[in-house]
């Protein structure tokens, strides 16, 4: 009986160290696990680390949409609204007469343009065959100041002087002279009336800065370059209105030039004609 109490305790024995044996392996196991996944954990930290703001930055600049420029139209509305409604309507506004003006004209004075050389040529055949009422209605039928100067001399042609013909030639041709220069005194006005205005609005904007710092109290270069940033805003409008008008301006002035030395070339012409083919007296 105390042997096989004796073996029974000797087997507990053994167990029980081969179970300490194994408890103290995974324990150390544990421990070494432990260790090692500390240290993947702490690289992996740093990589993250290090690596995080140019991911990020990567990551915002695909994200982050880009800033949109503002096209040409955009921008003029931002500097109308910037520069104050209420002041840059005013060249605005002569902008778009002046326009409206220049257009008229022009479509006017092209209107009236004809082929001098191939009108006279009609107007001499029929001079010649002395058909005057038949170049009379060819005057009527054609559009242009020359054609009406030459209805007039013609018209007047059956009274037998030279004299009389030139007069009413002159008369007739600064008539036409005027009506090719009508409007011409508006546009000219909007030309300069326009940086005037803008003038205008540039100094009152002035005031309002200065009444901005004294308000203030104190002399802010944001107040003061925002103050008058504004202010000059209606003068740029109104210097840009004038040269696009002038651009105009002398555009329908050249236009007219042509015209009248035109008629007063078909106007001699006209003359010589009448007293070459003995219709009237020289």
């Amino acid at each position: 009986m105390k042997k096989i109490t004796s073996i029974l305790m000797l087997l507990c024995l053994v167990t029980f160290s081969v179970q300490s044996i194994y408890a103290q392996d995974a324990e150390n196991a544990v421990e070494e696990a432990v260790e090692d996944a500390g240290d993947v954990v702490e690289e992996a930290a740093d990589t993250v680390a290090e690596e995080a703001p140019e991911v990020a930055e990567e990551t915002i600049e695909e994200v982050a949409p880009a800033p949109e420029e503002d096209s040409g139209i955009q921008a003029l509305k931002k500097k109308f609204i910037e520069g104050g409604p209420g002041f840059m309507a005013l060249p605005l506004i002569c902008l778009i007469l002046g326009l409206a003006i220049a257009i008229e004209r022009i479509i006017s004075l092209f209107w009236m343009s004809i082929n001098t050389d191939k009108f006279v040529a009609q107007i001499e055949e029929e001079v010649v065959s002395g058909n005057i009422e038949v170049a009379k209605e060819i005057c009527r039928n054609t559009r242009g100041p020359v054609a009406s100067i030459f209805y007039q001399g013609l018209d007047r042609a059956d009274q037998g002087s030279i004299d009389i013909v030139e007069k009413s030639v002159v008369s007739y041709g600064s008539v036409q002279m005027g009506q090719l220069e009508k409007g011409l005194v508006w546009l000219s006005l909007f030309i300069a009336l326009a940086p005037m205005l803008g003038f205008m609005g540039t100094v009152i904007g002035m005031i309002g800065a200065f009444d901005a710092i004294q308000a203030a109290g104190d002399i802010s270069p944001g107040v003061v370059a925002g103050g008058i940033k504004v202010a000059l805003l209606t003068t740029v409008a109104g210097l840009i209105v004038a040269i696009i008008l002038q651009v105009f301006y002398n555009f329908i002035t050249s236009k007219i030039d042509s015209i009248v030395n035109n008629m007063e070339d078909a106007s001699i012409s006209l003359v010589d004609m009448l007293v070459k083919n003995k219709v009237v007296k020289g």
